[in-house]
């Protein structure tokens, strides 16, 4: 399938409408959405999981990959909501966690009693209790390893101790994979999205003297091998996919989407998401380096387009803060940094995903005690950040900045009391600023955030330039403006975004663009000398 026109829409269920007064967020809800979903423009809907599972980590601990965890539903609601959606021509995309399973699902259970056949669907080593087979770290802090004194073994968690990885160099496990694959698709479902996918393959368990470990997991030795055989075996080859790269390279991510590669249709990653960590630190604050985030956007695209890759563009998602408040300006300029930032992806090359909430303005959540939190990164880096010696001032500052919950705060439909989520009482707060970032203020208003995503998707879909235009970085050395051009068949973009809360001078541009282009999008009327405040503009021109 050609992506280059498609916009996904990311739904993370558990937050985005409550149908039945529960205070969850549950399919039958996302139904009563659609007619939103598909004035908005999108074509497919990525919902974070809903499988059954003990939620340790919202549900990327899956116990069964085959079922709806009944919080959310029923098969029934689920196949309704498929058939529901295709009726409004958007296809559902499943988001399937097969680096790791949650302790609770049967496999493991039957590993833990000492199956044989299941604890080799698992990575387990043998080990004294106070010894660890390496030195590797938890991206959830603390050891990789947890033993288990029944068996006398240590299992691999790369990420909470209740998310055992799998050991993808058992062909029963990469079968079973399969299998749930082919399951979903004679269930309707037009795509998937692969959690952590890079990580599947380990290389040698060894400790790792420079760090902690990552290196010898992140893109594997087989995982290329193993993605291949997945889609090609399954029968997804052609479907839309994306998989999530963490910490991953350009070269990688060309073999993972170039098209002769059979793999996958596009890859997440996340360094231009770093651009506001002090030394690589998540939890480091400091202001955005916009040098570097432009230098790492010019890298990804031209890399990716040179090498025939793929990109998937994004601000946000469930394990990222607001970007409105990361690298805009939520007091003075939140409409005027909220289009510009969303007009700055939204034009580049890839297939862009909207977040829930994303195209309203959403902010970060202004929750100041850690009682208010319910994500286990935050809840453990908390403690992490005490014991390094920041007083709870100054750890809150990092955790209110940092927190995954800021992008899982209930979607705000209305300004009524639960921002119109649920009739009952939600299950993370609520921001307080629903009372004036909401949907039915934003469909009130002309000029609203929202209005705004509308026309940046309608033009993706009217304009081939902005789908299939070839991309080229200009103005690099600016540390204020990211500006780009696209071209296609001797058509030409020019896309000027202006990072900063004050007027900056126009950067040196090519003179046709400059002189003859025609304004094709902005979020401010008419064009200055000056770029304004969090300006974005896009010009069309033909040489």
């Amino acid at each position: 399938m050609n992506v280059a026109d498609k916009v996904v829409y990311q739904i993370y269920p558990k937050s985005f409408q409550d149908s039945n007064g529960g205070g969850w967020g549950d399919l039958n809800g996302i139904r009563n959405r659609l007619d939103y979903l598909a004035d908005l423009g999108v074509d497919f809907l990525w919902l974070t999981p809903f499988f059954p599972s003990p939620q340790r980590d919202n549900g990327y601990d899956v116990a069964d990959y085959r079922a709806v965890d009944p919080r959310f539903g029923t098969m029934e609601d689920l196949e309704a909501l498929i058939a529901e959606a295709a009726a409004h021509g958007i296809g559902l995309m499943f988001d399937m966690v097969f680096n790791h399973t949650s302790t609770a699902h049967e496999w493991f259970q039957k590993a833990l009693k000492g199956d044989e056949k299941y604890m080799k669907y698992y990575i387990f080593r043998e080990g004294a209790p106070d010894a660890p087979p390496t030195n590797w770290q938890s991206k959830f802090g603390g050891s990789a390893w947890k033993y288990v004194p029944e068996l006398g073994k240590w299992y691999l968690h790369l990420f909470d101790v209740t998310q055992a990885d799998l050991n993808w160099e058992n062909p029963e496990v990469r079968e079973e994979l399969k299998a749930i694959l082919r399951f979903w698709k004679e269930k309707g479902i037009k795509g998937f999205r692969f959690d952590v996918v890079n990580l599947i393959s380990k290389g040698d368990f060894v400790d790792d003297a420079e760090g902690d470990g990552r290196r010898f997991y992140t893109d594997g030795p087989h995982v290329h091998e193993y993605l291949k055989e997945l889609v090609h075996d399954s029968g997804i080859e052609g479907m839309v996919t994306v998989g999530e790269m963490s910490s991953t390279t350009i070269a990688n991510c060309i073999r993972y989407t170039n098209p002769h590669e059979h793999e996958l249709s596009m890859t997440f990653s996340f360094h231009h998401l770093k651009a506001d960590y002090k030394n690589g630190d998540k939890w480091s604050l400091m202001a955005p380096d916009i040098h570097k985030l432009k230098e790492i956007f010019a890298s990804w695209q031209e890399g990716m387009a040179a090498g025939g890759g793929w990109n998937a563009v994004f601000w946000c998602n469930h394990d990222q803060p607001r970007i409105v408040s990361r690298f805009g300006d939520t007091d003075c300029y939140w409409k005027e940094s909220a289009k510009m930032l969303a007009a700055a992806i939204h034009l580049m090359r890839g297939t862009p995903y909207i977040y829930q909430g994303e195209e309203i303005g959403m902010t970060n959540a202004d929750f100041a005690d850690i009682a208010d939190y319910r994500d286990v990164e935050s809840i453990n880096y908390h403690g992490i950040l005490r014991e390094s010696g920041l007083s709870e001032v100054e750890t809150m500052k990092v955790i209110e900045a940092r927190s995954r919950d800021n992008g899982r705060t209930p979607m705000q439909w209305t300004a009524g009391e639960s921002a119109g989520f649920t009739s009952g009482t939600p299950w993370l707060g609520v921001n307080r600023n629903h009372t004036s970032i909401n949907v039915e203020c934003e469909q009130q208003d002309t000029d609203s955030i929202l209005a705004f995503y509308r026309e940046l998707i309608a033009l993706r879909k009217k304009h081939r330039i902005i789908a299939e235009g070839s991309i080229h970085f200009l103005a690099r050395e600016n540390d204020d403006v990211l500006a780009y051009e696209r071209e296609l068949a001797g058509e030409h973009l020019l896309v000027l975004c202006n990072f900063r809360p004050t007027d900056v001078p126009m950067p040196e541009l090519p003179a046709v663009g400059a002189k003859a282009g025609e304004k094709l999008i902005g979020n401010y009327p008419g064009i200055k000398e000056m770029l304004r405040p969090y300006e974005v503009i896009a010009l069309c021109y033909k040489v």
